[in-house]
């Protein structure tokens, strides 16, 4: 039997070395941490990223995942095992928070929800399950778009729709503010999808921890907002230690 291809066991090294850390790598990091040398690190790299494995940052020079392996990484993840493995803490989520959860992956350019639970009161409520969401205007969808788990180069080159005069329509506006989610581990939407609503949300991650979907607090927009119109600190904490507990059923070791 022929053994194994080494420029392929390379490339995974190559794959897992991005995957585990918090920040881009530049080429000589990856060299060096894997023991390679720089031209054979950079032609795997440059082939990685011929097939959209590997994106490099036009400013830095620096490597990340690329969105197709992102999306690959999904595809193992039965959205149904995703659902299944969430209730319960979708459950506990809104009898702690008191607002409305929602469950969503990225389905055609759109955000499909896959659970919902509804508000712990006695309000009037529509069953979300099924509705598809714009990815820009919504929380869920901002988690998604910043972390490669649904596809941003077709959000940014479509027009993007203005549901509200608080919608990002631009691609200044959104680029930005997906790197706000980035960074802050959480995303926001403030009466962007529907005046008087807004939401939270924050990424669930699986094995590797790549990205595989989103769970996300919603209601009334001074419920979940402060009188400064920004999300209440008590409530992003309860949903990121949720979205936490779920990674960690799914496998996820880091987030």
């Amino acid at each position: 039997m022929a053994g194994p291809v080494q420029s392929i066991e390379r490339a995974a090294a190559i794959l897992r070395l991005l995957a585990g850390g918090p920040r881009r790598l530049g080429l000589g990091e990856v060299a060096s941490s894997l023991g390679l040398a720089k031209g054979t690190a950079h032609g795997i790299l440059r082939t990685l990223q011929h097939v959209d494995f590997v994106e490099q940052d036009e400013a830095t020079g620096k490597y990340q995942l690329g969105a197709a392996l992102l999306h690959l990484g999904t595809s193992y993840l039965d959205v149904n095992d995703l659902r299944s493995r969430s209730i319960n803490w979708a459950d506990a989520l809104a009898a702690r928070s008191g607002e409305a959860v929602r469950l969503g992956t990225p389905l055609e350019g759109r955000v499909l929800v896959i659970h919902h639970v509804f508000r712990p009161d006695d309000t009037l409520q529509t069953l979300d399950v099924g509705s598809l969401l714009p990815l820009h205007a919504s929380s869920l969808g901002k988690v998604l778009l910043a972390y490669g788990t649904a596809a941003l180069e077709p959000v940014l080159e479509s027009e993007l729709e203005a549901y509200t005069r608080h919608t990002l329509v631009t691609a200044e506006q959104l680029t930005r503010a997906l790197g706000e989610v980035r960074e802050l581990g959480w995303a926001a939407e403030v009466q962007e999808m529907s005046m008087g609503e807004a939401g939270v949300a924050a990424p669930i991650r699986g094995h590797g921890g790549l990205v595989v979907g989103a769970i996300g607090l919603s209601g009334p927009v001074e419920r979940i907002c402060d009188s400064q119109g920004r999300p209440r600190p008590s409530l992003i904490t309860l949903l990121r230690e949720a979205a936490r507990a779920i990674s960690r059923d799914l496998g996820a070791t880091r987030w």
